[in-house]
């Protein structure tokens, strides 16, 4: 890994402790934060690989005990709790929300940015997030799937806002490398 690409790894986990410092709404077990913005621009700006490392060590530092998290917590005990799932999600969410994002390269646009943030940041994290926490919640499935509605205006603004910046991004300072084949062929 060259250095530029740890020195992108770091930014965008401490660009997810910073989204942290915005307070979270508590609704039931789980709160709504602004911290899943974090996951989909690193998978939007960094890619798949990048984008999965970010999230990996910003859990790495939460579960040393840094209070990163939204509701100002840290340690090992916030990956057992209802919230759990939601926590591991994460960098599988970026690195989905970036593998759509390279795949696309060549005809990223606003769409396929709010395909990639959708699939990656929403479903990706919901399906991961939502059995755990009817598991740990000690909750049912369905009641754990239903009440998940009430996050979906916000994570709906974020997939926008998260898309909107990284076809900037792409267009100002693309961090992505075009894929080599793209290339070779042009």
């Amino acid at each position: 890994m060259k250095t530029r690409d740890l020195a992108y790894v770091a930014l965008f986990a401490a660009i997810t402790a910073v989204l942290g410092l915005v307070p979270a709404i508590q609704v039931g077990p789980v709160p709504i934060t602004a911290q899943t913005l974090g996951v989909m621009l690193a998978g939007s700006v960094l890619g798949a690989r990048r984008g999965f490392l970010a999230l990996l060590l910003f859990l790495v530092l939460v579960a040393v005990g840094l209070p990163l998290l939204a509701s100002g917590s840290g340690g090992l005990s916030v990956f057992a709790g209802p919230s759990g799932g939601y926590l591991y999600s994460w960098p599988i969410g970026a690195f989905v929300v970036g593998l759509i994002t390279e795949l696309s390269w060549s005809r990223y646009n606003l769409g396929w940015a709010l395909l990639a943030n959708v699939v990656g940041g929403i479903v990706v994290v919901y399906a991961i997030g939502i059995p755990f926490l009817a598991l740990y919640g000690d909750i049912p499935l369905a009641a754990a799937f239903t009440g998940s509605f009430a996050f979906l205006p916000g994570d709906a603004v974020k997939a926008v806002v998260a898309s909107l910046v990284a076809v900037q991004v792409r267009r100002a300072y693309p961090v992505i490398e075009r894929p080599r084949r793209a290339a070779a062929s042009q």
